[in-house]
């Protein structure tokens, strides 16, 4: 006769799920991935020249809800409906509007985020809809090579509590071409837009979005103390 070890029920959150909201710029897409007992959510959108699948938000869906904040990946109108190119500034955060309702349903506060194309909405459209916070990843800062197009008023009028996670390396802007600012910065060394980091480098890619993780939970910690 065997002894059976007792089974120990693993603690999950629950199942993300997706839903559709109609905007004025067309249909989005929300990916939810819930926190219990959650006391944030963090609403947080693509780039202009990918989707939700990058290293970044997907690190942060899968990390964040085991700290307290429900995720919410948000995919503009123009993914979609399939659409390669992203449209004007101005499109852009009439979908980022639309979908805000959905995310404020909770009644949590509500973090606004965004990687590249998408933290430039997060920052212009804060104050104007309440965000607590804003997330601003690989934030682009001015357009490859040409540093005298900035994009810095975007960020430094917020109007809220700001983090700007930067690789090292991102040809849209430094660390160390950054402006300063009431926001905060964190450089993932050797990262590039996406905070993709090559080989040779010390820092490995685990690491690297580690350090992402590490960054944005520290930092919504901070905020839950204000």
């Amino acid at each position: 006769m065997t002894n059976k070890k007792p089974v120990t029920e693993k603690k999950t959150e629950p199942a993300a799920r997706a839903e559709t909201v109609e905007t004025e710029a067309g249909t989005a897409r929300i990916t939810w991935h819930p926190a219990k007992n959650a006391d944030f959510v963090l609403a947080v959108s693509h780039g202009a020249g990918g989707g939700t699948d990058a290293r970044d938000l997907q690190a942060l869906a899968a990390e964040l809800p085991r700290h307290g904040v429900t995720v919410a990946l948000v995919e503009q109108p123009w993914r979609v409906a399939g659409k390669k190119v992203a449209p004007a500034p101005k499109t852009l955060d009439i979908g980022w509007r639309g979908i805000w309702p959905a995310v404020q349903r909770k009644k949590l506060p509500v973090i606004a985020g965004g990687r590249s194309a998408g933290a430039r909405v997060a920052c212009r459209t804060a104050t104007e809809l309440g965000a607590a916070a804003v997330l601003a990843l690989s934030f682009p800062l001015h357009p490859p090579g040409k540093p005298e197009k900035s994009r810095a008023d975007e960020l430094l009028g917020s109007g809220v509590p700001t983090l700007v996670v930067q690789g090292g390396n991102d040809p849209f802007g430094k660390p160390a071409e950054y402006p300063e600012g009431a926001y905060e910065l964190v450089e993932i060394p050797y990262g590039d837009h996406s905070f993709a980091v090559p080989k040779r480098a010390e820092l490995g890619q685990d690491e690297a979005v580690a350090l992402i993780t590490q960054a944005v939970t520290g930092w919504i910690k901070g905020l839950r103390e204000c």
